[in-house]
């Protein structure tokens, strides 16, 4: 017989991972990417693009020279008619022309350096194209960003509530929070530049994380109804179980996702030089694979803490394990009586099943068919 695919083996729990019983790793984890994001917060803060603290920005053929030159030129001539104003690092455009972003300039300014940097060049200063952004635009870009989270989470929030339950929805959250903050500290830490793009990047990153947090809780909400009628299985069990049999699931749809979103950022950003895929598919990437890690370390562990509070829940934990302890006591005490069993009296008892707890992942055992009274197998029943 040919062995059975892993995912096979997670799923009818022969190969179960122990993720809830080390939450408290996880919770570590999570806990040290938080406080890095926040001292990067108040130490770095964040890099605005020119929607947000606004500029202008100046588009140059490509075909005059290479990117160094022209930027050297440009710069050059800004100092000119203003000293105090400053240029980014330009990039590249397509194929075709390349985008230097200044600090702001009048619109005399902007003449007088397309004309110099055309004449620098030897090129007509129609084919510098020129654009000035204020800031007050990318300031009500965040408003409205703001307000759309706002609505988002609390239609979230409800529906939740509605389909699992409270706790449910508050595991749901915080593993959507995490996400944001997690992704939010990889463009503070590297320096990555926010733009409008990116703001709707990590809009579009709740939507994935929330999708995966959803499965995972649908079957956490099979594993445990009626938990509290069965006398071998706790609900961290349960939910453990719960995890392992969508931990292939959740892998290989993150995968799937990111294949194109790094196609996205590789390909058109990195080869074909479109700014605004590499500002949309910078955070998309960064986002999807921190709600990969938090839909499985993350969300489920806070829902079982927050299960561990609840009156009937904790009341049946501590009562399956007493059993196992009752159990597992007359187990040990068992050999000290003298009497062995004969041979044919070794089969298990179904009761002394529980003495031990259940493998990590691994489904409850139940009494098997066939077990009760009645004639032996073969024996023709009276009249």
């Amino acid at each position: 017989m040919s062995k059975s695919g892993l995912a096979n083996r997670l799923y009818r729990g022969e190969a179960g991972l122990n993720i809830i019983g080390k939450r408290k790793v996880w919770f570590g984890v999570v806990g040290a990417v938080l406080l890095i994001a926040l001292v990067s917060f108040f130490a770095r803060g964040f890099t605005a693009g020119i929607e947000f603290k606004g500029g202008t920005s100046f588009s140059v053929p490509a075909s005059a020279g290479t990117l160094a030159h022209v930027q050297d030129l440009l710069g050059q001539e800004l100092t000119k008619v203003d000293p105090a104003a400053q240029s980014s690092a330009g990039q590249r455009l397509g194929t075709t022309a390349y985008e230097i972003r200044t600090t702001p300039l009048t619109t005399q300014q902007v003449t007088e350096v397309t004309n110099a940097v055309a004449k620098d060049l030897g090129i007509a200063s129609g084919t510098i194209s020129s654009n000035v952004v204020s800031g007050a635009w990318g300031k009500q870009v965040t408003e409205k960003a703001l307000v759309s989270l706002a609505i988002f989470l609390a239609l979230v929030t409800l529906y939740l509530i509605i389909r699992f339950e409270w706790r449910m929805a508050v595991a749901a959250l915080a593993s959507l929070a995490f996400d944001l903050l997690a992704a939010a500290a990889v463009y503070s830490l590297v320096g990555f530049e926010v733009t409008p793009s990116t703001v709707i990047g990590f809009l579009t990153i709740l939507g994935f994380a929330l999708y995966d947090v959803v499965v995972v809780f649908d079957k956490v909400q099979e594993n445990t109804r009626s938990i509290t009628g069965s006398s071998t299985t706790t609900y961290a069990e349960a939910a453990n179980l719960a995890v392992n049999q969508t931990l292939m699931r959740s892998i290989n749809t993150g995968l799937v996702a990111l294949l194109p979103v790094g196609g996205l950022l590789f390909i058109g950003a990195g080869l074909l030089g479109a700014g605004t895929l590499k500002d949309l598919g910078l955070v998309l990437f960064i986002g999807m694979g921190t709600a990969v890690y938090s839909s499985i370390f993350f969300a489920t562990p806070v829902l079982v803490t927050l299960k561990d509070f609840e009156p009937r829940i904790a009341t049946h934990t501590q009562r399956v394990l007493a059993r196992r302890q009752q159990l597992g006591a007359k187990a040990a005490a068992a050999p000290e009586k003298g009497d062995k069993p004969a041979p044919a009296q070794k089969a298990v008892v179904p009761e002394m099943a529980g003495a031990a707890a259940p493998r990590p992942g691994a489904r409850p055992q139940g009494r098997k068919p066939g077990g009760g009274k009645g004639s032996r197998p073969g024996t023709p029943k009276r009249r």
